[in-house]
């Protein structure tokens, strides 16, 4: 575990720290280790699926921009439809990202909100932080890293896909220096529980610390 002790500190009231990483490195698993910990989690991942269910303005934002053929029978959105439309368009990327970054972060509030007094900190997991997300919402960056070749690995296990078709999917995602260049926080997961066990518990504690120090009062100041 790597740990960078001078990062900056916004002055938000809940600390707030965001959980980032490649795909495949073990995002989901060092997340659930926090959750075990009574630690809030607050996935943007699963807030990206809430906010185009039907009925929701997101979705029919979407469908406004795209068309009806990226819904499916059921109303619901046809996200592989979707994929391939924006893989084929970096347009059609930028104009989906319009549609929904504003929707994800404003849930994300409400939820970070409404569990202000749940734990000592939060946990933000947010896997395109590097991509595009905002550092400066959150007080302390953690990244999980793994060897590519480890990656590679699991995808290949976990998606059932080909060697060429795991690269292809790391290859879209931000590059392993740009990710480790915007951490404070580093967890190494070389897939052996109890050593990524021990990293969460380490961080944890100096998650607390730090929490604790950054105090805001009712005046809204913080505490120096």
């Amino acid at each position: 575990m790597n740990t960078r002790k001078d990062a900056a500190q916004p002055a938000s009231r809940v600390f707030r720290v965001a959980l980032t990483g490649g795909i495949a490195s073990g995002k989901t698993t060092v997340a659930d280790l926090f959750g075990s910990l009574g630690i809030p989690l607050i996935d943007s991942d699963i807030i990206a699926r809430e906010v185009v269910e039907p009925g929701q303005p997101a979705l029919a934002a979407v469908t406004q921009a795209f068309g009806n053929s990226v819904l499916g029978a059921d109303g619901r959105l046809d996200r592989r439809r979707l994929r391939e439309i924006i893989f084929a368009d970096a347009g059609a990327r930028a104009r989906l990202e319009a549609i929904l970054h504003p929707a994800i972060r404003a849930e994300t509030e409400r939820q970070s909100a409404a569990a202000a007094r749940s734990g000592p900190y939060q946990v933000l997991v947010i896997p395109l932080l590097t991509e595009g997300g905002r550092r400066d919402h959150v007080d302390r960056v953690l990244v999980v890293d793994a060897p590519e070749a480890v990656q590679v690995e699991r995808l290949m296990a976990r998606d059932s896909v080909t060697l060429e078709q795991a690269q292809a999917s790391l290859r879209a995602q931000a590059q392993r220096e740009a990710r480790l260049q915007l951490a404070d926080d580093v967890v190494t997961n070389n897939g052996l529980i109890d050593e990524l066990r021990a990293q969460v518990a380490a961080l944890h504690a100096l998650y607390v610390k730090l929490a604790a120090e950054k105090v805001v009062p009712p005046n809204g100041h913080a505490a120096q």
